[in-house]
């Protein structure tokens, strides 16, 4: 897939405005401390681990 055409499919999907970040990380709502041991990346109750996204941007791409 192209880089320009992937560009268009985050930008589709993903607000990536500073307040729409807050809602879809929900900063708001702050876990640092709980991020601060092992690390924030692989546990799946964390708001950036979620791939809800990925076959709506499956479909959108064409892909199988």
């Amino acid at each position: 897939m192209p880089a320009e055409q992937l560009t268009l499919l985050v930008r589709e999907f993903f607000d990536l405005r500073p307040y729409g970040l807050i809602q879809m990380l929900d900063l708001l709502h702050p876990i640092y401390k709980e991020t601060a041991a092992y690390g924030h990346f692989g546990r799946e109750h964390f708001p950036w681990e979620k791939t809800d996204k990925a076959a709506l941007l499956r479909d959108a791409a064409g892909l199988k």
